[in-house]
């Protein structure tokens, strides 16, 4: 018997009986939603408020994930001519640092764009698909997709905290 308290819209619900691809794609875009949910309904001000002593804000985290998505998605799997891999930590800790023409609404949607780039690049590969990474040799979509999957989740970890620090919203939806 099905257990009718558990929301049958959230994407990893709905792909529990599916293929390897459809439950590797709902949990990323599940977390990928959850961030953008944590971010949505606050000013800037709000969202880039610094709560703990690192440089890790909501606005940052949005900022943060969309540089992950082109970095692990059309840059490996698709570079285009100038596309660089980014692989030093000071180049991550860049990532996280907002500039003063920033706002929360282009950051959640330069995230969105990432995301929608990320899902259109992958399609076009088999999980066994293998390309050259610059720090591990090699790496296929499907380590790719995990990989994701647990940074981005990790981060919704963080914008959860960040939120709840913010104006005491808890929850997962």
């Amino acid at each position: 018997m099905a257990d009718t308290t558990i929301d049958p819209t959230l994407g990893p619900v709905l792909a529990r009986t599916g293929d390897e691809r459809a439950v590797l794609e709902s949990f990323l875009d599940f977390h990928r939603a959850m961030v953008l949910r944590k971010a949505r309904g606050l000013s800037h001000a709000e969202a880039s408020r610094r709560l703990v002593p690192s440089l890790t804000t909501l606005a940052g985290l949005l900022k943060h994930l969309a540089l992950v998505e082109r970095n692990w998605f059309p840059c490996l799997l698709a570079p285009e001519p100038g596309d660089v891999y980014l692989t030093t930590e000071e180049e991550a800790l860049a990532s996280f640092t907002l500039e003063e023409t920033d706002t929360v609404e282009e950051l959640a949607a330069a995230y969105e764009r990432a995301c929608a780039r990320s899902r259109e690049v992958a399609a076009r590969f088999d999980l066994d698909h293998v390309v050259p990474h610059p720090q591990l040799g090699e790496v296929s979509l499907r380590w790719i997709m995990v990989h994701l999957i647990e940074e981005t989740a990790r981060h919704a970890g963080h914008a959860d905290i960040l939120r709840e620090l913010t104006d005491g919203e808890t929850g997962t939806l």
